[in-house]
């Protein structure tokens, strides 16, 4: 099927989207930028997405993509989608249960059409459960994971993290999911069901604190800036901002060294990772009293020359501005609806030998129908008449 590719590495591979908000989206992402066929699916009368379709982050949400407009809630939609699931390979959907089974596109209907279809979804709480029809966004799972019980400083209440973190890792973990299935329908030639929730995503992230929790039985408290087992690992304000200090365990003595206080290689109060971790907090006091009369320039300069993991805490111009976000080249452009140049974020990760770039802007409503549905196999006269009958548009 012709379409303008990101990548040769998943090129051929089919992708129907039927996603909305962030987390589905960011899982076909990481299929349409790596090459996959994608193709948007929007239904006639719904709102574009939370943000507008000509915002940046719904641009940056949905390029290297196709799309069509299909009525799912007529009969002749529905067919529209059974036809082009009968030989696709991959699904996504993040409809609530009952939404899809009632609209007649649910796992078991698309699998009886398609044995060999990955069929993906993302949802708030899980398929099954007392939560399974309960609404849900980034931030009311975030405080249901754990997540803002140990953001922050302690004292100031819960606290978000300033980015949609489990719509995005949710994203994330169900492409991985999608892969992993693709690779045994190798082996087995059958497809299976993919599902993937905030909620699960969420509290799998929580990792060191869960383990804490699972294992030892302590419930994780908040630690702000302080690294929760890896004192003195913290953010510290100096004469001039503030800076990034992460000295691993065994780095201690040269820490010590490069800040001209050998004599707490040995001190009592410092002297091993156990004591370290019990008197966190008067480590924290002594290291910061000594950054504070330092400027951020000439403290970085001494851990650096050091090995001691350091860094600025940089604005998001900032971070992208930095030489070797420079050098790596984070960013791409695609050409947007009106002409110009669209920067936008690349993948986190590379490919020696075929690699991602940003081949095609966020397609408009329905931008390609027409072109969809003739490499399905429709002609320009049932076309029309899918149009005429508002199937399709």
């Amino acid at each position: 099927m012709p379409y303008c590719s990101a990548s040769r590495a998943l090129e051929g591979l089919v992708v129907l989207d039927l996603t909305h908000a962030r987390a589905g989206p960011v899982c076909v992402r990481q299929l349409g930028d790596w090459g996959a066929n994608v193709i948007r699916i929007e239904r006639p009368g719904d709102p574009a997405d939370f943000a507008g379709r000509h915002e940046a982050d719904f641009q940056n949400k949905h390029r290297n993509k196709r799309g069509m407009a299909i009525n799912l809630r007529s009969d002749e939609g529905r067919s529209v989608l059974y036809r082009l699931a009968e030989r696709a390979d991959v699904i996504v959907e993040n409809f609530r249960p009952d939404v899809k089974n009632r609209l007649g596109f649910g796992y078991e209907t698309l699998k009886a059409k398609n044995p060999r279809l990955i069929y993906a979804s993302i949802s708030a709480f899980g398929q099954d459960g007392p939560y399974k029809d309960r609404p849900g966004v980034d931030q009311v799972v975030q405080g249901m994971s754990g997540i803002m019980s140990v953001t922050g400083e302690p004292g100031r209440g819960p606290m978000r993290v300033g980015i949609p973190i489990s719509d995005i890792v949710t994203g994330l973990y169900a492409a991985t999911g999608i892969l992993t299935a693709l690779v045994e329908r190798q082996r087995s030639n059958l497809g299976q069901w993919v599902q993937a929730s905030l909620i699960e995503s969420q509290t799998f992230m929580m990792d060191l604190q869960a383990a804490a929790y699972l294992v030892d039985g302590r419930v994780p408290k908040q630690a702000g800036n302080e690294h929760p087992s890896g004192p003195p690992t913290n953010a510290y304000k100096t004469k001039d901002g503030y800076v990034n200090v992460a000295p691993l365990p065994s780095m201690w003595p040269r820490f010590c060294k490069a800040l001209g206080k050998e004599e707490w290689i040995t001190h009592p109060d410092f002297a091993t990772r156990e004591i370290r971790r019990a008197r966190r907090k008067e480590v924290a006091a002594a290291v910061a009293a000594l950054i504070a009369e330092m400027d951020s320039a000439t403290l970085m300069a001494k851990l650096e020359a050091a090995e001691v993991p350091c860094g600025p805490i940089y604005t998001v111009e900032e971070a992208y501005n930095d030489p070797q976000a420079k050098h790596m080249k984070l960013t791409q452009t695609v050409v947007a609806i009106d002409g110009h140049e669209m920067t936008l974020p690349r993948q986190p990760f590379t490919l020696s030998r075929t690699p991602s770039k940003l081949a095609v802007r966020t397609p408009e409503f329905g931008e390609h129908t027409d072109e969809i549905l003739g490499e399905f196999g429709y002609s320009a006269d049932e076309i029309r008449e899918l149009r005429e009958r508002g199937a399709v548009e």
